[in-house]
């Protein structure tokens, strides 16, 4: 039986269109389902959208509509924006959904029954922005967010509270006995510090000041708050505590499924401290990891729909093609850590990687099948020299770290190792000199052999990056007279047949660097739509 992974992203925040940080972090859900799936793992893959709270209200207000009409205006270009960029999702949950709206009522009321919420008031700063309230102390004299440093209001209202304290013991177990549950590894030791060490409070978990959101059935001018109705997404996609909890079952419930959630440093808080400890109070497992994936920074700071400086997937993906743009996102920005765009970046990037260095290697190897062996790939019968044994073992290197990493979340180094063997394909070529052993007839079955080699490296090449390059993947194997049968991971071990290659279009056409440039910096330099505040 095929193990079991689970892959979600943030539910996205939908206040204006989704931009490229939005295609981040989905393109790197997608690679490393589909990289799963690739090594053998039963897969499942959810996104969505958090689409209930006073911040929604207010923009549907400004905009003279409802607020189920604005969610759903903005539902269709996250919808589109996924389909686009080649996203593989299985569901895409919206806690407007119906499933999701009866589950969260359902859970409350195990909650008021459990004596897990009680009924209290609060007082604080509220940043409607962020959806959160802060202590005096952490608004300053300023009375600024210390998030987004927007003003704050002061409010009072009733609300019931998650007892926190009744669960942290469990929560400070969890961190205790499984290290990799928060990685990057910083991230656990930044939540210690600045929210458990300080005294963490009971969490607010309802508001009465507006009511766009799911009502308490018990106390119906209450709805629940964002965080507890946002969290559970996880589940609710799954069926929990619905008629048919199938999927649940066998992706959350069972012990050997890998559950990872994929978030943004500013939701870290809420995804390690309350999500575990709401999970415990309903006795469910907890999640495997909780990934927190680095930011898309331009030179003036965080890209985000706020400033206004975000740069739109949609023009980058029809001008360079999907692929490009899948293997700029995954290659340029090492998965958990902050990552910059600039036009430069980008097409250096492009030029580098895909066009000099892959293309470069399938150009040069179907040719020269062409031209010393009629268009027959020879097969690897046999070893010539110091180069050869060294290929071979590069190509085996390269298929165990690349399992190895992806395994451990590493999607970056994983696609660095691939392009490493690239690399040393080219430098192959250069060793062996085809075009001098062409020259000699006792060379023949050393030529043969280096041709077989090449080949082998961009099979392999082609497989492992087949989870990026959703449309060039396959087209190195075609044009490699490879089938279909060879295009999977337990094929990398197996002997390759003699096929009859097939020289096709370049794979990516080598980009003009200043055009291409000038090009990204007019696509930045128009208009943005602003999120409303």
């Amino acid at each position: 039986m095929a193990k079991k992974f689970y892959i979600t992203t943030p539910i996205y925040y939908p206040s204006a269109s989704p931009h490229l940080g939005h295609a981040y972090c989905s393109v790197m859900a997608d690679i490393l389902r589909r990289s799963k799936a690739l090594l053998g793992y039963d897969t499942y893959f959810l996104t969505g959208l958090d689409e209930h709270g006073e911040k929604i209200e207010k923009n549907a207000e400004a905009k003279g509509i409802t607020p189920q009409q604005f969610v759903d205006e903005i539902a269709t270009k996250f919808l589109n924006l996924w389909k686009l960029l080649g996203i593989s999702n299985d569901d895409f949950i919206r806690t407007t959904d119906k499933r999701h709206v009866d589950t969260i009522q359902k859970v409350f009321t195990r909650y008021l029954n459990n004596d897990d919420v009680y009924l209290s008031r609060y007082k604080g700063w509220y940043c409607v922005h962020e959806e959160t309230f802060w202590t005096e102390t952490q608004v300053g004299k300023e009375h600024l967010c210390p998030e987004c440093g927007r003003s704050v209001e002061e409010k009072e209202e009733e609300a019931y509270f998650f007892s926190c304290q009744k669960y942290l013991p469990s929560l400070l177990k969890i961190f205790e006995e499984n290290p990799s549950f928060v990685t990057p590894v910083g991230r656990k030791q930044e939540m210690i510090n600045n929210f458990i060490k300080p005294g963490l409070n009971d969490l607010c978990v309802t508001r009465t000041t507006f009511s766009w959101g799911i009502p308490v059935k018990e106390n119906k001018k209450h709805v629940v708050y964002v965080w507890l109705d946002a969290l559970f997404n996880y589940i609710t996609a799954l069926g929990y505590l619905q008629e048919d909890d199938t999927k649940f079952q066998k992706y959350w419930m069972d012990e050997e499924s890998e559950i990872v959630h994929l978030v943004g440093a500013d939701i870290t808080r809420f995804h390690t401290i309350y999500w575990p400890m709401f999970l415990e109070a309903l006795g469910l497992r907890k999640p495997s990891r909780i990934f927190v994936h680095g930011l898309m920074m331009m030179k003036d700071g965080k890209m985000s729909k706020s400033k206004g400086n975000v740069i739109y997937a949609e023009p980058l993906v029809e001008h360079y093609g999907l692929d490009a743009v899948r293997y700029y996102l995954a290659s340029e920005i090492i998965f958990g850590q902050d990552g910059q765009f600039t036009p430069e970046l980008f097409i250096e990037r492009l030029n580098a990687d895909l066009a000099n260095n892959l293309g470069n290697l399938l150009n040069r190897t179907v040719s020269m099948i062409g031209k010393y062996f009629d268009g027959m790939a020879p097969t690897h019968e046999k070893d010539f020299g110091e180069e050869d044994l060294a290929i071979n073992q590069k190509i085996q290197e390269t298929i165990t770290e690349y399992e190895k990493d992806i395994n451990s979340l590493k999607v970056t180094e994983a696609y660095h190792a691939v392009m490493e063997l690239v690399s040393m394909g080219n430098k192959y070529i250069e060793q062996k000199a085809p075009w001098a052993l062409a020259k000699d007839a006792n060379k023949k079955d050393e030529l043969a052999s280096t041709m077989a080699h090449l080949v082998e490296v961009l099979h392999v090449s082609s497989v492992l990056l087949s989870p990026i390059l959703l449309e060039k993947s396959a087209q190195i194997d075609e044009q490699l007279g490879i089938g279909e049968d060879y295009r999977n991971f337990s094929s990398l071990k197996k002997k390759l047949p003699s096929t009859l290659v097939h020289k096709g279009n370049p794979l990516f056409m080598r980009l003009e660097n200043e055009k291409e440039v000038e090009w990204l910096k007019s696509l930045m330099a128009m208009p943005k739509e602003k999120a409303a505040a």
